[in-house]
Order: C-alpha cells, then structure tokens, then sequence
C-alpha cells in the first residue's frame, strides 16, 4: 500500500478538484480507480456484520457505497465546502432525497416559482399526493418567502441563478429567514457549481447539484448531488440512498469526478464566453430582453457579482420581439432551426453550445398560468454558451436573427 500524504487544510478550490479523493489502492493510481463491482468480499462473517450494520467502515454491496463513488463524494464536498456529499443517479435524484428524507405528510415548502419545471413538478404535484404543502414565491422578493413561513414549514429551497430566466436570490436572507423559522435552506447551485458559487458560505444547509451539467462539463452522463453537513448526509439520506435505490453508478461517477478537474478554468472560459454573447444579443434590434447575471441591466447584477465570485455563468436567456403569442412562437424556433452549429438540445453545463426552447421544453408540462407566474413566454430562447468562439456563437445566431419573416 502505497503511504499518504495528509492534505494541507487551505487548498484552493482549484487543488481541492484535482486532489481530493479516497485513498489509493496498493498499485498506487494516480489517477482515481474506477470500480466496477456490485458487490465486496468481506474478510469474514462478524466483520461482514459489522459493516452492515454501520459500526464499522468497509464497503459490502454498490446500492450502499462504491470507492469510486466515495471519491466523488468527497471531491464534491471540500469543493462546496461541506462536511460530507452523497451521490445520486440523477439531479432529480437528488431532489427526490432530500425531500424524502425531510419531509412528511402536513409539512410546508416554500419554493421559487422560477425554478426548474420538474423541480415544481416534482415537489407541488407528485408530493402533493403525499401530504405536502407547498407554496411557491417570487425568486426576488424576500418579503414574499417571509409571508409565506407558516408553522409547519420546514424547508425553503431556492435556485440561483434559475432555469431560465437568471433570476438571483439573496441566499444569506433566505438563510436567516428559513433558521428563525427553524426550517433548512437548500440551494440548487446547478448554474454555477462551486467554481463560482459556495452556498453555504451565505448560510445556506444544503446544496443540490445535477452532475450531468458543469461538474461533468463534457454531457456524457447523468448524475446528481447533495452536499452538507455530515449528520444529515449520513444519517437522514443515507438511509434513502440505500432503501430507495437512486443509487450513483460507479463509471457516472467516475466520469464527472474526472470533470471536476476541469470544473474551475471551463466556467470561467464558458463564463467570459457568455458575457460577451450577452453583450452582443442586447445590441441586436430583433431581441427585445437578455437575461443575464454578468449584465449590468440584470436587475440582480450587483448581488449576482458578490455571490458568484464576480462572473455570471454560462448560461443567458433572451426573448425575441413578436406582436403576439403565436408570432413569438414562430419567430423563436425559426431562430433555433436556422443555427448549423449550436446544439438544439435540452441540457447545459457542455462545452458545446446548447440552445433550446423553454416553453416547450424544460417547462413545457408546466400550466400556461404556471408558465406566465415564471416569466417564460413563448418567445424566449435558452442558451448554454460552451467553448466554441464567440464569432462563430454570434454567426450562427445571426443566420435566423437576420432572417425572421
């Protein structure tokens, strides 16, 4: 077995994502091992026993735990600054624990109402049938998540920026508002991944991540997160891991451990990248709005600049004129359809650029009046800035900007 070296305590985010991981093996990796087994050896029944039950480390069956799995984890959780990470299959995995392992029938969650539409799917419909309530707020609006605590309330969960529309919280507000209440905030940090963004270094308990986005970089897995403090990553969603199976598989967690490597210098290539696409499209007489933190138009610009580490992210949304419903509609996918070099595709977090149509994409199970409550009209196209040059980004875009009938 080959001896390791302690790591020092005040690694930059940068050395945390190339050094943090489990222990080598006796062959002395350098580059963390993937493995591939749904089951462990154990050294001997009461030693077996032990580790089933919990009272001793070792790995015994891939639904509990995986060493590779265990790298990612931890990788994940010093780049959040957290005390400890699991794993899940997917994002909406993640979601899915952290809310069965929280709440029961008669509990309260206040939620953005701009957030992610499988997000407000998942927790106001399909919890719904459960027993609990939710109530969902304006993203901005501080005021209106303090009118909305109510007794039972026991978790507020925002995201920021949000799926589309960039909108930014003020996570330290909403972290004093949620402990006086005695409720857990968790945040979504998706958009910008603890390159840019450290929720819980504004108060924040939880932070939840799609791996499939930014932490991969490279859209070739799925793969979810929920970093926080070790008590209830261990012992509340633990258990729902290990019983409920969102199991993260060990080669997606390979994959987006090697992504993280890269995390720190793709946002702020993708970052800068965005920025002057943003730039650009506010220059363009057919869009009628941008929305993006990196702006100074965007009306949380100031606070976006101070929580995300002075960058805006990759991602922009932007909506396009039209006389009315249909007109916006038409004008929009002709834009999308007219690109030969972006992606037309649903995910984010590549170096690809990606464009998409949230109306009748990532919200478009949503109800119209659900749809209009988050600001996403029927004109409004998404894009996820990657590393393609700029000019090219604005070429491509220009062929159906220039062309809309």
């Amino acid at each position: 077995m080959v001896s390791e070296r302690k790591l020092p305590d005040d690694l930059h985010r940068d050395t945390l994502a190339v050094r943090v991981a489990q222990e080598r093996s006796q062959h002395g990796e350098n580059s963390e091992a993937l493995y591939l087994s749904s089951g462990f050896v154990q050294p001997d029944a009461e030693t077996s026993a032990r580790r089933f039950a919990g009272a001793e480390d070792g790995y015994t069956y891939g639904r509990t735990s995986n060493p590779t799995v265990t790298s990612f984890e931890r990788r994940l959780a010093a780049m959040e600054g957290t005390e400890a990470a699991i794993g899940a299959s997917t994002g909406m995995g993640a979601i899915l624990m952290m809310c069965m392992g929280l709440l029961k029938s008669g509990d309260h969650v206040i939620c953005s109402r701009s957030m992610f539409g499988s997000t407000i799917a998942l927790i106001g419909r399909e919890f719904g049938k459960f027993g609990v309530e939710t109530s969902f707020v304006s993203q901005t609006d501080v005021a209106k998540w303090k009118a909305a605590l109510r007794p039972t309330t026991k978790l507020l969960f925002a995201e920021t920026p949000t799926n589309p529309l960039t909108e930014v919280c003020d996570i330290a507000a909403l972290a004093d508002l949620a402990h006086g209440a005695g409720a857990l905030l968790a945040v979504d940090n998706c958009f910008c991944s603890p390159a840019l963004q450290r929720p819980v270094e504004f108060g924040a308990d939880l932070v939840m991540h799609s791996g499939t986005k930014y932490l991969d970089g490279q859209g070739r897995v799925m793969a979810g997160a929920l970093c926080g403090p070790k008590k209830l990553i261990v012992d509340v969603f633990g258990p729902v891991v290990r019983t409920a199976g969102m199991t993260l598989a060990p080669f997606n967690a390979w994959v987006v451990l090697k992504g993280l490597e890269t995390l720190g210098i793709r946002m702020q290539a993708q970052s800068a990248n965005a920025l002057a696409v943003a730039k650009w499209l506010e220059q363009q007489p057919q869009v009628a709005r941008v929305y993006y933190p990196g702006l100074a138009s965007h009306p949380q610009h100031d606070l976006a600049m101070r929580q995300q580490s002075g960058l805006g992210g990759a991602v922009l949304s932007f909506d396009l004129r039209g006389d009315d419903v249909a007109t916006a509609r038409r004008n929009a996918f002709h834009v999308i359809d007219s690109t030969q070099v972006i992606s037309i595709a649903t995910n984010l977090g590549d170096t690809k650029t990606i464009i998409s149509h949230p109306g009748t994409t990532s919200h478009g199970r949503l109800t119209e009046e659900q749809r209009k409550a988050a600001g996403i009209s029927q004109g409004l196209i998404r894009l996820a800035v990657g590393l393609d040059h700029i000019d090219d980004i604005k070429a491509d875009l220009l062929r159906g900007l220039n062309s809309i009938p």
